[in-house]
């Protein structure tokens, strides 16, 4: 039984659209393709464009980000860190790797790619500060949650196919949660944070919204 292959993506980039340059992604696409073999990498996707590094809106960084997203990619292959991204680009986009443990290699480093402290100090910041805003909103949600329990809201009943092992069924967000909810003294907020624990992905706008419109029916 052979081990299966590590697979890569291959990221090229140069910041201009001068013709001169068509000679620059060429070199680093055949540099990195050896860089893979010399690994023992496969590289199954490589992304070349011209655009500078300092904007995140470039398509073949979003095309590698959904690829690195929806499929089993091992690496990225980079020929150094500013191909990736400049100034703040450049950290936000380490960022997102980090998070899908995806390793970033460089052609520079012959390997994996070497942070200077202040980018691993940054990239540490940045986790953390995700993490606690993650468990902020989760304690909005149960605060909220808690408040409606407590004034009678019954969440049990909005549930459906309690059983199924796929979770909550995702269904339109219903009006008559949203106008009992309010009637029992929740706000436009707490409201939004209680059915998102429901499985409804609804904004507090978006409340106060069908709210207004169902006033407005009434007093027609």
């Amino acid at each position: 039984m052979t081990n299966k292959k590590k697979t890569c993506a291959i990221y090229c980039r140069v910041s201009t659209e001068k013709e001169e340059q068509e000679t620059s992604l060429s070199r680093q696409e055949e540099e990195l393709k050896k860089l893979a073999d010399d690994l023992g990498l496969v590289p199954v996707h490589i992304f070349k464009e011209k655009h500078s590094g300092y904007d995140m809106e470039r398509e073949g960084l979003l095309d590698l980000l959904d690829c690195i997203r929806d499929e089993e990619i091992d690496a990225v292959l980079i020929q150094d860190e500013t191909r990736l991204g400049r100034g703040n680009a450049r950290v936000a986009i380490l960022h997102l790797l980090a998070k899908t443990n995806t390793t970033v290699i460089t052609n520079t480093d012959s390997g994996a790619l070497k942070l200077n402290e202040m980018d691993t100090m940054l990239l540490e910041i940045l986790a953390i500060v995700e993490e606690y805003q993650r468990k902020l909103h989760n304690a909005k949600i149960r605060r909220g949650m808690k408040r409606a329990v407590r004034e009678g809201y019954r969440p049990e009943r909005n549930l459906k196919n309690k059983g199924n092992l796929e979770g909550r069924e995702r269904i339109e967000v219903p009006l008559s949660e949203i106008v009992s909810l309010r009637q029992k003294g929740l706000t436009f907020e707490e409201i939004a944070t209680v059915l998102k624990g429901l499985g409804h992905n609804v904004s507090k706008a978006t409340v106060h919204r069908r709210y207004k419109e169902y006033e407005v029916e009434q007093e027609g």
